[in-house]
């Protein structure tokens, strides 16, 4: 039976939906941060069988028959991500990094003990304590920011703060922060205020995994990621912790928060994990950084305030309000380009998130089709060209041309049509 032969006939519609997303991936260029391209190896195994069965519980203390094979699968993940990240524990049942940040707030704290997180518009998370997330609502919560002028952490700002305020927990980590995080610092700051702390890694894995990032995992009581970053996996998260947390954390997520584990993807986790272990996968997350501050420093060169001057990981935030624009409008210029990337809010930002005066651009999903530093030129040129005129449909769509030439030069996933 060819590849998706089943599905063409089962169900058209969806068929058809499929391809068409395949061709937007295929003839654009991602650049959403928290996006990347996994291996046919992984997309395989989120197909597999394994999708037919229900194990709630862990391996060997199942609540159903007929578990022995995915009980191996679940060590195999379980086991991977330990050597991996040198990791006391690790549970790899979460379904996302919400849920894996959910599952440590709930196996450590109660109602109204306090939470200290980075503010969203400094590069946090929403799961860190955002009032519309559950993070903000069960809890009270004390932010954190970076410094006005470097637009970096002020560590020194941080641990007065948490002296002063006495968190039960501190996160640290970041999805919109382009700058290395100091883990040792942040166990310093925790220690002197009396705080566990938690490290939200779910962008950095995979440099953290290659020693590309300092690693949280001696610092810190929690770590949390998601698998489909950097990391390149599927759609999902784990979470790491000390052994003296394993029975709280592992009864926090089920039967706390989630029933049955969703056993193929447990399993293309598992492929990840053991792709994340190769000489391979170090050398494409080098790439990732070095085509990180490519890019950034190619958008300087046409005019473009980066924020902090630059990046040391996956990520380049970009104050597109020093030529005159909103994120907003960006945003929807690049798509018309066939150059997918996110508005985003910088610090100190006077417009609201959906709004916002920045775009965060990342590298992973790019670096996946084997871009380099020259092509990072060209993206940087060709997102520059696009927003020079953000509302001229004609001029947008000789930019998505020239998007389909440089697509068309790292094809994604070539034998899957």
């Amino acid at each position: 039976m060819n590849r998706y032969e089943a599905l063409a006939t089962a169900d058209p519609e969806i068929h058809r939906l499929a391809q068409r997303e395949l061709r937007r991936q295929a003839d654009g260029l991602e650049l959403i941060a928290s996006e990347n391209f996994v291996s046919v190896a992984v997309l395989e195994a989120v197909g597999t069988v394994f999708t037919n069965k229900y194990a709630e519980g862990y391996p060997g203390r199942r609540y159903y028959g007929g578990c022995e094979v995915v009980d191996d699968v679940e060590r195999l993940a379980r086991t991977r991500a330990q050597e991996l990240f040198g990791a006391e524990h690790v549970n790899v049942q979460p379904h996302s990094g919400t849920s894996a940040n959910m599952s440590v707030y709930f196996a450590t704290l109660k109602p109204g003990d306090k939470l200290m997180g980075m503010d969203l518009s400094s590069g946090g998370h929403l799961t860190h304590g955002h009032p519309l997330s559950y993070s903000g609502r069960d809890f009270p919560v004390v932010s954190y920011g970076v410094d006005r002028e470097t637009e970096r952490i002020d560590y020194a700002e941080v641990e007065r703060l948490a002296v002063a305020e006495k968190p039960k927990m501190i996160v640290c980590g970041a999805s919109a922060y382009s700058r290395q995080i100091d883990f040792a610092r942040f166990r310093e700051i925790a220690d002197a205020c009396g705080a566990l702390l938690l490290a939200d890694i779910a962008h950095i894995a995979g440099l953290v995994a290659t020693g590309l990032h300092p690693s949280p995992v001696p610092h810190a009581d929690f770590v949390t990621t998601t698998t489909h970053k950097t990391l390149r996996g599927p759609r999902s998260g784990l979470v790491m912790c000390r052994k003296e947390h394993r029975k709280a954390l592992n009864r926090s997520v089920f039967p706390g928060l989630q029933g049955g584990p969703l056993m193929h993807v447990i399993a293309a986790k598992a492929v990840a994990l053991k792709e994340a272990a190769t000489e391979e996968f170090k050398a494409y997350q080098q790439q990732i950084v070095k085509n990180a501050a490519r890019l950034a420093t190619t958008l300087q060169d046409r005019g473009f305030r980066i924020v902090s001057g630059g990046t040391d990981n996956h990520l380049v935030l970009v104050d597109v309000s020093s030529k005159g624009l909103t994120g907003k409008v960006a945003e929807g210029a690049l798509e018309e380009a066939a150059i997918t990337v996110n508005k985003n809010t910088i610090p100190y930002d006077p417009n609201p998130p959906l709004v916002a005066s920045g775009v965060r651009l990342g590298t992973p999903a790019l670096t996946s089709r084997g871009m380099d530093e020259p092509a990072m030129d060209e993206v940087a040129n060709l997102i520059a060209d696009a927003l020079e005129k953000p509302e001229d449909g004609a001029h947008l769509a000789g930019v998505k041309g020239r998007v389909k030439q440089l697509a068309d030069r790292f094809p994604l996933y070539p034998n899957l049509s």
